[in-house]
C-alpha cells in the first residue's frame, strides 16, 4: 500500500463499481485496463474486442450512471493509424488500423465520441505511440536489452531496423496525462501523446548495447510482423497546445530502464549503465 492512496478491487460490470464512483466523486477517470498486444489480438481477436472494447464501455456506462462528471482519459493507440501515408502523423489523420487491437481501438474511440456526444461525457483518447518503461518486461526495447545481455554474439532484430518508432518514457506520458486532467477538456477529443521525434530500431539497438557495454553484431531477419507499422512519428501541435511540456531525450528514459533492469536481475550485477550523454553528442 502506498501512503494515501486506497485501492479497491472491483469487476467493472459490478455494480459496486458505481457505487465506488458515487462514492469518491473522481475529477478524472483514467482508464488502464484492457488489451496489450497487437500480435496476441491475431492470436485471440475476439478476446482482445473483449478485453478491449467492452471493459472500456462499462467504465464509460458506469460514468454516465454516476452522479459526477469526471474527466475520462482514454490510452488509445497509434495502432489506429496503421501504414499512415504521411509523417509527422496528425491527429485528423486517416483511421486505417492494421491489426485486430488497432481496430478495437478504432471502436473504442467512437464508442468515447458517442458518449461525448449523446450523453455529454468529457472524453480524451490519448493516442500512445511506443512507451517504455522501468516496470515493463515485454515489447520491443524490454527483447533488445534481454538479447544485448546474453551470450549470444548477435543482437537480431526481426525487421530491417529502419522501422522506426516514436518512443516517450512512461513519466513523461504521466506527466502529459497530468496535464490533461489539469486543462479539463470538454467534449471529445482525440490527442498524440508521443516525443514528435523519431527513432529507428536499428539505433535504439545502438542505444541499448551501449548502455550495457555489449560488443555484439547486429543481425536483421528483414522479417514483416503482421500488425507491424514501417514508421511513426506523431505531430505533438495540439499535445504542446493542451500541456506545455517537453519530454526528455529518450535515450535518458532509456538509461533509466536498463538501470532497473539490471538491478532487478541481479543487484551485485556486473552491468553498469555505461553510455553518457556526452558519448550522444
Amino acid at each position: 500500500m502506498l501512503p494515501g492512496i486506497t485501492f479497491v478491487r472491483s469487476a467493472l460490470g459490478d455494480t459496486k463499481f458505481l457505487d465506488i464512483l458515487n462514492s469518491f466523486d473522481p475529477d478524472v477517470v483514467v482508464h488502464a485496463a484492457g488489451s496489450a498486444s497487437v500480435g496476441q489480438s491475431f492470436q485471440e481477436p475476439r478476446k482482445d474486442f473483449v478485453m478491449a472494447v467492452e471493459t472500456w464501455a462499462s467504465v464509460l456506462d458506469a460514468v454516465r450512471s454516476s452522479k459526477g462528471n469526471p474527466l475520462v482519459i482514454f490510452p488509445s493507440s497509434a495502432s489506429v493509424y496503421g501504414n499512415p501515408t504521411r509523417l509527422p502523423i496528425p491527429e485528423g489523420a486517416a483511421l486505417r488500423p492494421i491489426s485486430p487491437y488497432g481496430f478495437h481501438k478504432v471502436i473504442c474511440e467512437q464508442l468515447g465520441q458517442e458518449y461525448a456526444h449523446c450523453f455529454g461525457l468529457n472524453v480524451v483518447s490519448a493516442r500512445l505511440f511506443s512507451t517504455i518503461g522501468s516496470y515493463q518486461q515485454r515489447l520491443l526495447v524490454w527483447e533488445l536489452f534481454r538479447q544485448a545481455i546474453g551470450d549470444s554474439p548477435y543482437l537480431t532484430i526481426q525487421g530491417t531496423g529502419t522501422e522506426s518508432r516514436d518512443f516517450l518514457h512512461i513519466d513523461d506520458i504521466c506527466r502529459y496525462f497530468l496535464g490533461i486532467a489539469e486543462r479539463q477538456p470538454r467534449g471529445f477529443w482525440a490527442v498524440n501523446v508521443a516525443s514528435g521525434e523519431s527513432t529507428t530500431v536499428r539505433k535504439m539497438a545502438e542505444l541499448v548495447m551501449r548502455c550495457v557495454g555489449s560488443t555484439q553484431a547486429l543481425k536483421t531477419l528483414n522479417r514483416e510482423l503482421p500488425g507491424d507499422p514501417k514508421h511513426w512519428q506523431a505531430d505533438t501541435t495540439l499535445l504542446q497546445e493542451f500541456v506545455s511540456y517537453q519530454p526528455r531525450a529518450i535515450a535518458h528514459g532509456l538509461e533509466d530502464c536498463i538501470r532497473h533492469w539490471l538491478a532487478d536481475l541481479s543487484p551485485a550485477s556486473e552491468h553498469g549503465v555505461r553510455c553518457s550523454l556526452e558519448e550522444r553528442s
